[in-house]
């Protein structure tokens, strides 16, 4: 066993988010050891927290620590608007808007054939129970427009029409303070369609 195991072991463990390469890893592991040993200890400490305290919320599959999250234990949402989004963090991003005041499903993902994630990965027959409750008069569909998020929108449009229940999508068009000789074609082009 070589003397740098630990440090090969915690670089290839930070190699694992997102986003970081070998370099970022090194750059992250030596600024913890050389530099912040106390971060590293409450780095580790709080991530094993969250590892083990953390899980999904039984109605909207969002993290939480409770069986359910605040979000649905809030009795001022509109119980009869829901938002379906792929991540925790889309569903973050929509909650910082402070525009939407409906309640949420998250994915955790979205429709993928090609890397075999399919509709039981992704909870579709959870959200289509939820969204047929009675209560649901509208459901948002808020996955991304990439062609995977187009393709679940897509399915999980068609099978909600299919069970009586509206479905609407979120509109898609020119940014807020942008200038329309920079946006791109495809942008320009939905705008146009979907212009109020």
């Amino acid at each position: 066993m070589s003397d740098t195991s630990s440090l090969d072991a915690l670089i290839q463990a930070l190699r694992r988010l997102p986003g970081v390469g070998v370099k970022s890893a090194q750059r992250m592991a030596f600024h913890l050891l050389q530099h912040d040993r106390e971060g590293a200890q409450v780095l580790s400490r709080t991530l094993a927290q969250a590892a083990s305290s953390v899980r999904h919320c039984e109605r909207c599959h969002t993290f939480t620590e409770g069986a359910v999250c605040e979000v649905c234990l809030d009795p001022g949402r509109d119980a009869t608007r829901l938002a379906v989004v792929e991540t925790p963090a889309d569903q973050s991003a929509m909650e910082r808007t402070g525009a939407f005041k409906g309640l949420y499903f998250v994915l955790m993902g979205r429709l993928s054939p090609l890397d075999g994630v399919g509709p039981r990965d992704i909870g579709v027959h959870k959200l289509l129970e939820r969204a047929s409750d009675g209560v649901v008069q509208e459901v948002i569909l808020a996955t991304s427009f990439t062609a995977e998020g187009e393709a679940t929108a897509h399915a999980i449009g068609e099978a909600l029409k299919r069970r009586g229940v509206h479905v609407t999508r979120l509109a898609r068009g020119v940014p807020v303070g942008s200038e329309l000789e920079y946006v791109d074609l495809g942008t320009i082009a939905h705008a146009l369609a979907d212009r109020r």
